[in-house]
């Protein structure tokens, strides 16, 4: 099947679809402006419709990297129609077949690129802005498809059929076992988001907790949460940079903080953690890291979407990149952990709710943010369960002393001895 004569891309159009359709089977029905359109392979009804709605949504077609296409989608520029698991499908397998940019050149140009500017990167005012634009959409966009806690990481799903609050009320408790928080011990919590971990650290572990954060929405409703619990003598909510903090603490829990410190700032930023850490402390970095052993971004651009429209400035290392600078920064790695499938099945959770909300969140923001969040959950879900990105737990303490102080086994970690 052929655009209508009337496209002007009609010859462009259908020779690139002719040539994909040599390389690929795909359920793709393509559309310029609401025509007939013409079939990306063989089906009696396509899993995915793409309408095609200028010149531009055009050019990402011709050239279909993940970042090109999802500009054009999050732009308007392109329609999709479809369950979002066969859109993100059907745009990795156009990205892979499509003649979009070679991935191993767009990693090298991604490295050099960094190298320029990182050193511009990642002042405290920069940090605070980047913050404010993912974090500070409204906390009732949040609320609609996290848990009813609000924790925006990495659950932990124990034997798998957890529902998603039973796993994130897990996974902070996986955190805490790990550390083996004691009653009257002091926490920090680095990044600590809307309260989640410090709230159940104080009432179910007995620990004085400080939270930072450097969203405004964040401090706000986690402050609340504190009262609303009656912890203001256990629990205090900070607006403040780590780089700020003065106190020496038992333990410090830092989960989803160390992709946004910076590459270059990894090593400064463990160097912290350890002059935070008081005598005999103990401190757990959870964070999302890439599976390329040059820290390289993901593959046909799906990275750089990423930095432009979700996490600017964003940054993952890989574990070994974690592990030797946790090393540099006075830390010793004692336990290491992947959570790579949980993070799958976390963004499936927030994909699914998300979809479920679709109506009622397109009232709580703009559409193009809500594009660009229903491309993100799903996209990410798909990087996780194909090894382009994974998740690792590293505990850790103060280096340099005695290994008499370390426990024996892993047991401890799950209720054990």
């Amino acid at each position: 099947m052929q655009l209508s004569a009337s496209s002007p891309f009609d010859a462009t159009l259908n020779h690139w679809a002719e040539r994909l359709r040599a390389r690929l089977d795909v359920p793709v029905l393509v559309r310029w402006k609401g025509g007939t359109g013409l079939k990306l392979g063989q089906f009696d009804s396509p899993r995915v419709t793409l309408d095609v709605r200028d010149a531009k949504g055009a050019a990402a077609l011709l050239s279909p990297s993940l970042d090109a296409l999802g500009e054009a989608y999050v732009e308007g520029h392109l329609d999709v129609a479809g369950t979002v698991q066969d859109i993100i499908d059907v745009a990795h397998r156009l990205a892979a077949a499509g003649g979009g940019a070679d991935p191993d050149k767009a990693s090298w140009m991604g490295r050099m690129v960094r190298r320029v500017v990182d050193a511009q990167h990642h002042s405290k005012n920069e940090d605070r802005a980047a913050i404010h634009y993912h974090y500070d959409v409204s906390n009732a966009f949040y609320a609609e498809w996290l848990d009813p806690a609000m924790v925006y990481s990495c659950a932990y799903f124990e034997i798998g059929t957890e529902t998603l609050a039973q796993a994130q009320q897990k996974k902070i408790d996986h955190i805490l076992t790990k550390l083996r928080v004691e009653p009257g011990q002091s926490l920090l919590d680095i990044g600590c988001g809307w309260g989640a971990l410090v709230l159940r650290a104080a009432q179910k572990f007995g620990a004085r907790c400080v939270g930072i954060t450097l969203s405004q929405n964040q401090y706000e409703l986690a402050t609340e949460r504190v009262r609303a619990a009656g912890l203001q003598d256990r629990v205090e909510i900070r607006l403040q940079d780590y780089r700020d903090v003065s106190e020496s603490f038992d333990r410090i829990t830092s989960v989803g903080m160390c992709e946004h410190v910076g590459l270059k700032n990894l090593e400064p930023y463990f160097r912290i953690i350890h002059d935070r850490l008081a005598p005999g402390g103990w401190a757990l970095n959870h964070g999302i890291t890439s599976t390329d052993a040059d820290n390289a971004e993901t593959s046909h651009g799906g990275g750089r979407f990423i930095d432009r429209y979700v996490f600017p400035q964003g940054e993952l290392p890989h574990v070994s990149l974690v592990l030797s600078t946790l090393q540099r920064g006075g830390l010793e790695p004692v336990d290491a952990e992947s959570l790579r499938r949980h993070y799958a099945r976390t963004l499936q959770c927030w994909s699914d709710n998300f979809e479920a909300k679709g109506e009622h969140l397109k009232s709580l923001v703009d559409e193009k943010k809500w594009r660009i969040w229903r491309m993100y959950l799903v996209g990410c879900q798909w990087a996780f369960e194909h090894d382009e990105i994974s998740l690792f737990q590293v505990l850790c303490r103060r280096g340099g002393q005695s290994a008499t102080s370390l426990p024996w086994s892993r047991r401890f970690m799950y209720g054990g001895a």
